[in-house]
């Protein structure tokens, strides 16, 4: 997600705080906000299949999936 998505998030929270936000843009920030978790999510989910356990002998094993 561009800085120039995650900037606008914060602009209508604020806009939220000295007014009611309009029906388009609650949409807007529900969608924008949406958008950003998933990123999120994506950029854990990159993460975490990089990341290995190593034990006491210093064998490497991929961390276990939870489902």
């Amino acid at each position: 997600m561009d800085e120039k998505r995650i900037a606008r998030i914060s602009e209508l929270t604020r806009i939220s705080r000295t007014r009611p936000l309009t029906d388009d843009e609650q949409r807007e920030r529900a969608e924008l906000r949406a958008e950003y978790l998933e990123a999120i999510r994506l950029s854990l989910e990159g993460q975490l299949e990089h990341t290995y356990l190593v034990d006491e002998q210093g064998n490497k094993r991929p961390l276990p999936k939870k489902h």
